[in-house]
């Protein structure tokens, strides 16, 4: 793999999410701006472009424990991975998380202020996230399966009602966007989830879960803005 500072965020991730890793470390957004370089990502960054670079190859490089190649599936296929996998994580982890945030707003809210602000952001997030993923259950990931499926059988495909592709993807990545900004806010907020020396085991838990659920988040938003989307706007271009 022909690594260099022009090289796009997102599509290097898309072949190998081990290099999301170093990324994440430099506070760099793989996600939700995944379409820069990593130069220009670098440079706003003020980051050695160079060293960056370094250590990127250095993970491709370790053949050991490689990543799932998401970039090698079948459009269907990961539109049903993305649903049962992340989409569930989403339903489940917030209802567990909800609980344990209100519980540490009662008991440690007059001393932690911010567990507040980080309340109503989960609670704005989840909301948000709960609408999207119905819109892409309901509306989007069936016309991908459909061309899939077309493609496979050498069938012909009806232009949707929403004209092209683009338009659902362009308001999911806007959304992406959205949430991953907010997620970005509770991270500081959080202190990047590090509890206070004061802070119970129930404190402790609601930090972990919520920095596994960022994580979750980073991974889902990924395979969806740099593999599907890219995809499926390319396969409707042959399909239409």
């Amino acid at each position: 793999m022909n690594i260099s500072k022009e090289t796009i965020i997102g599509e290097l991730v898309a072949q190998d999410y081990r290099t999301a890793s170093v990324f994440k470390k430099n506070g760099i957004d793989f996600c939700c701006n995944g379409n820069r370089s990593i130069a220009e990502a670098c440079n706003q960054k003020q980051l050695n472009a160079e060293n960056i670079i370094q250590t990127i190859k250095e993970i491709i490089g370790n053949t050991n424990g490689g990543s799932v190649d998401f970039n090698s599936w079948p459009l269907d296929l990961l539109a049903d991975y993305i649903e049962k996998k992340h989409h569930r994580y989403v339903e489940e982890k917030t209802v567990e998380i909800k609980p344990y945030l209100d519980k540490i707003c009662k008991v440690h809210g007059a001393q932690h202020p911010e567990l507040f602000e980080i309340n109503d952001h989960f609670i704005a997030s989840t909301s948000e996230l709960s609408m999207h993923m119905k819109k892409e259950e309901l509306i989007l990931f069936p016309f991908i399966k459909k061309m899939a499926k077309a493609q496979q059988e050498k069938t012909v495909v009806e232009r949707p009602g929403f004209e092209s592709v683009q338009n659902p993807i362009q308001a999911m990545m806007d959304d992406h966007t959205t949430e991953g900004d907010r997620f970005r806010e509770i991270e500081k907020l959080s202190n990047n989830y590090n509890p206070p020396a004061d802070a119970c085991n129930t404190y402790r838990v609601t930090f972990a879960l919520l920095k596994e659920f960022e994580q979750d988040l980073h991974l889902h938003i990924h395979l969806e803005n740099n593999i599907l989307f890219p995809k499926a706007i390319e396969l409707e271009k042959v399909m239409l």
